[in-house]
């Protein structure tokens, strides 16, 4: 019977040991969870950002250009990606950027102008190219009145862009006799060399970037078109004015020799006025995002150009500082400044301030939860060492026990403890080392009460002086291993 206590002491103990190392188990799980969190969070924050972008018009060469961008992006797998979406006007996708259908855009501000777009980059400018025989004395804008303006049509927004010059000096279209009034012709390429040999126009105009071989083309064919085949190219005159009044146009100059250098056509430089094809990201689109779009965008132009030319005039947007280049008047995205001035941020410095404020709260968070971890735990031992005490006091009782009567009553309590400690252990975590101890007490106390219980059934002062020996020993041994 002594035999079987013992042995269902042990296996409760057994079984405490075992919950304790589940629940180890448990927390190198949580552990675990908790590392694989830390590196998803880390991979959601590393991942390519992905940008939509509105591209048109659908035949235009910034369509091109945008494409080829996108696939390049891809084929060198860098942390951002663009989803190209076509639209068929410029208008359709300037309109998409503003309603936020679209983090980019090709915009051409003079066509429509988001409220919400920021410029990336300049893809191109176009320029309004205006061309009239020598002979014609055309030499400013103002000079076109009552004259009649052969216009080679590219886009649905070039007529009017030259309406709004024309406007701007007070001339209208309409018939020659008025005073303020000029005569728009619309004409082909292949048909502007024959009107102005006709003299069905007195100039040509035409809306693109004065280095393209539709500008080239059309100023040769005015020239072949000419009498003496002698060309003068018309300037826009006031052009700081006329910005104050359209300032989504550009001032731009066409370089002496432009056209031809024998003879040099124009013979000097040519102010004018033009619109831009610019890639326009959303205000609220992360700068980190856009910084990376535009340094690879201008790192890789000479590789685009050879699949898009067109790529061969993209330019920064103009700025001075990075105060003007926010509040310009078509206003720059911050990203974009962020390359252009080389502030660009890393992956630390990006997040930075979130991980100065977790490290602060963590260290504070995590030594708040040490301290209660060593506040609990020094409770769970208090209940602990209660059992402890109780036993060792047990194993002074059983020495001083004279009946069988009292050896049971304590052999009773004994496993009422052992099975309190169970039922602790269940609950809470107990350390490998006092569960050694209580292994050591319990078994001590077990030891006694057998020798006691001998004891009383054998006679002679002699055997009970041997097992009072015994059973101090047992306390001696027991106590440094409760402590």
């Amino acid at each position: 019977m002594q035999r079987t206590q013992r042995d269902r002491t042990e296996h409760g103990l057994v079984h405490a040991v075992s919950a304790i190392l589940l629940r180890r188990e448990w927390l190198l799980v949580l552990l675990a969870l908790g590392l694989a969190a830390t590196a998803a969070v880390v991979f959601y924050l590393s991942r390519p950002s992905t940008l939509t972008v509105a591209v048109a018009p659908q035949d235009g060469p910034e369509t091109g250009l945008i494409e080829a961008y996108a696939a390049a992006l891809a084929r060198a797998r860098e942390d951002v990606r663009l989803k190209v979406v076509r639209y068929g006007d410029v208008r359709d996708s300037a309109a998409a950027l503003q309603e936020n259908r679209v983090d980019l855009a090709i915009v051409r501000p003079d066509v429509l102008m988001p409220e919400n777009g920021l410029t990336l980059a300049v893809l191109h400018e176009e320029a309004l190219v205006v061309a009239a025989p020598e002979a014609a004395e055309i030499e400013d804008f103002p000079d076109l009145a009552r004259k009649r303006i052969g216009l080679v049509v590219r886009h649905a927004a070039d007529l009017p862009f030259l309406t709004n010059m024309l406007a701007f000096y007070d001339l209208a279209p309409g018939d020659v006799s008025g005073p303020g009034h000029v005569v728009l012709v619309p004409l082909k390429a292949a048909e502007v060399t024959a009107a102005v040999a006709e003299k069905r126009v007195d100039a040509v105009a035409v809306v693109a970037s004065p280095a393209s071989k539709v500008a080239v083309a059309t100023v040769r064919a005015v020239e072949l078109g000419s009498p003496e085949r002698k060309v003068s190219l018309v300037s826009v005159p006031d052009t700081d004015a006329i910005l104050q009044r359209y300032p989504e146009l550009q001032a731009v100059t066409i370089p002496a020799g432009t056209f031809g250098g024998r003879p040099k056509r124009p013979a000097e430089e040519v102010k004018t006025v033009g619109a831009s094809y610019r890639l326009m990201a959303r205000s609220s689109v992360s700068r980190v995002a856009v910084a990376a779009a535009t340094q690879h965008l201008f790192e890789w132009r000479s590789r685009l150009a050879s699949v898009a030319p067109v790529a061969k005039l993209m330019k920064a947007p103009d700025f001075d500082t990075t105060v003007a280049a926010t509040s310009a008047r078509l206003p720059n995205h911050p990203g974009a400044v962020d390359y252009f001035e080389r502030e660009q941020q890393t992956f630390l410095e990006r997040y930075e301030d979130y991980i100065y404020l977790f490290a602060f709260f963590g260290g504070t968070i995590g030594s708040g939860i040490a301290w209660l971890g060593q506040r609990l735990a020094r409770k769970r031992r208090e209940r602990i060492d209660i059992v402890l005490d109780r036993l060792i006091d047990i194993l002074r009782e059983v020495r001083t026990a004279q009946t069988r009567a009292e050896l049971d009553t304590l052999a009773v309590e004994t496993d009422g403890l052992v099975a309190d400690v169970v039922r602790h252990a269940r609950e809470r975590t107990i350390d490998t080392r006092t569960v050694s101890a209580l292994i050591l007490a319990v078994d001590a106390v077990h030891a006694a009460i057998a020798d006691a219980r001998r004891l009383l059934g054998a006679a002679g002062d002699e055997t009970r002086s041997g097992a009072r020996a015994r059973t101090a020993r047992l306390l001696a041994l027991s106590m440094p291993a409760a402590e």
